[in-house]
């Protein structure tokens, strides 16, 4: 695994993706590094699905990448890995994408090993079960065990997300006390800055201490994302387990007013 991540490094160049890059999926706050950190000084990555602006399977693993390597570096030196908080307000089945995840999937278990921490879904509804069920195989083992999933409703909520973050800086979306909403226009400067600081950073690196920053992987020094799909992947048609998965949750859906009313067994 670690010589097929050091030739996807160098294929790809992910340390070389600029803001200017991915810019245009960021505009929604779909995907963004939080300002704040959970209480292990871990760099959270928020994701609000429902938020989703592109078809591009190739734009969306770019933008992610991008947000990897930004939460990564951004990580105090005694830690290595981070949390995303994923808000399903609002999800609705246009949202859900079997290729997109398998991608994502595929990216995060190859070339970003042991850097997820703990993945929180917060209140996802019922007709999300179908789609996990497909996904999780996909998924190792250690993978899935750092996925909770969380309720607002539960009584137990409220506790345990108090034990992980700080309240007064945790999103109110999440049952925090931080009601500042995304902004992508001091987002797009905290990038800028950050890509300043990432460059220097890397320039000033040798060969052998960038495995610190990328996780036991090497750096490459091109822009070059192609990898090995393409956005025509994206018009293929759905195979017959992702049809049946997609009329499952539109089942659940229509029948639970909006698959909202029943939680997911973990």
């Amino acid at each position: 695994m670690l010589e097929a991540s050091l030739i996807w490094r160098m294929n790809y160049q992910p340390e070389e993706i600029r803001w200017e890059h991915v810019a245009a999926e960021a505009e929604t706050g779909k995907l963004y590094r939080s300002s704040f950190l959970d209480k292990q000084g871990r760099s959270v990555l928020v994701m609000r699905p429902r938020c989703q602006n592109s078809k591009s399977t190739r734009a969306q693993i770019k933008y992610l990448v991008y947000c990897m390597e930004n939460a990564i570096f951004h990580l105090p030196p005694e830690q290595e890995q981070m949390v995303w908080l994923i808000d399903f307000h609002g999800f609705s089945m246009s949202n859900i994408s079997l290729k997109t995840t398998k991608e994502t999937a595929r990216i995060l278990q190859d070339h970003y090993p042991e850097r997820l921490g703990l993945a929180i879904l917060y209140n996802p509804p019922k007709f999300f079960e179908p789609f996990w069920k497909v996904v999780k195989p996909f998924l190792e083992p250690k993978t899935t065990s750092k996925v909770k999933f969380i309720y607002a409703d539960d009584p137990n909520t409220k506790s345990y997300m108090e034990s992980m973050f700080y309240v007064d800086k945790l999103e109110s979306s999440f049952g925090g006390k931080n009601v500042a909403k995304f902004d992508i226009r001091i987002y797009a400067q905290r990038m800028k800055d950050d890509d300043a600081k990432r460059l220097a950073s890397h320039n000033g690196e040798s060969s052998t201490s960038t495995s610190t920053v990328t996780g036991g992987a090497s750096t490459g020094s091109e822009h070059n994302h192609a990898n090995t799909y393409s956005d025509s992947d994206d018009e293929k048609t759905k195979d017959v387990n992702e049809e049946n998965m997609l009329a499952e949750a539109q089942k659940i859906a229509t029948s639970d007013g909006g698959g909202t009313g029943a939680r997911i067994e973990q």
